[in-house]
């Protein structure tokens, strides 16, 4: 699965609007209102790289009140118990 990580900026007034639009959209699996330069963090997770460029460029556009986006494609998923163990590795 390939996560990718958009960080919204929406008209005040309609964040929760925009909010319910984005956590509709296949693909979309969690939405998050947030505190500072954003609004929204939307979290995608899809198949192939493809299905990202549909859901960000093609869906998102389409949300009433969205402003601005920033998208982050994740490379690497570290867990704490994905780090602990990186660094037992060699240790009884």
């Amino acid at each position: 699965m390939i996560t990718t990580i958009v960080l919204i900026r929406a008209e005040p007034a309609s964040i929760p609007t925009t909010a319910q639009y984005l956590a509709e959209i296949d693909g979309v699996t969690d939405v998050y209102s947030v505190s500072g330069d954003w609004d929204l963090v939307a979290i995608v997770k899809v198949a192939e790289y493809d299905q990202i460029a549909r859901v960000v460029t093609e869906k998102f556009p389409a949300c009433p009140g969205l402003q601005r986006t920033q998208t982050l494609t994740a490379f690497r998923a570290y867990a704490k118990k994905d780090l602990q163990q990186a660094w037992d590795i060699g240790v009884d």
